[in-house]
């Protein structure tokens, strides 16, 4: 059926033959400084320490120290194959998405919030792009989103 293709061994190539004869030659060879003690090592002033990290102003807040995070979501939601739209007032786009505390709540135009059990964290950091501000209040965040 299938047939092995057996090929001669080739010669060795020039390069190949060089290479083989350097490995032998320096096969005993140490590098110099190798295996003897180790060289003392030189006494020099101290270095002023320095605080390498941000200032305080500089510092974005972590995870763990928010309360929540939102982002605007200006097109139709679609959920497994299905549109989300507002319980209320039935509106589909123009989405405020809010995450706190592993949930997503949807929040609409006309103020409505719903929580949308078919998102998670994950997909809210994914879809998500960097924060630009954080915010003390809710009401701060709506106002720096246009809400």
């Amino acid at each position: 059926m299938f047939h092995r293709i057996r090929r001669r061994v080739k010669e060795p190539t020039e390069a190949q033959r060089r290479f083989a004869e350097l490995h032998v030659r320096m096969q005993d060879q140490v590098p110099a400084g190798f295996g003897g003690p180790p060289a003392e090592p030189e006494h020099t002033e101290p270095v002023a320490v320095v605080d390498d990290f941000l200032p305080p102003e500089l510092r974005v807040p972590s995870h763990d120290q928010l309360d929540g995070k939102m982002m605007p979501w200006k097109q139709p939601l679609v959920l497994d194959g299905e549109m989300a739209a507002c319980a209320e007032c039935g509106a589909y786009r123009d989405w405020l998405i809010l995450s706190t505390r592993d949930q997503i709540w949807l929040r609409c135009g006309a103020g409505h919030q719903q929580q949308e059990s078919r998102l998670d964290t994950a997909w809210f950091n994914r879809n998500s792009g960097p924060a630009d501000a954080t915010h003390a209040t809710f009401e701060d965040c709506l106002r720096h989103l246009g809400y």
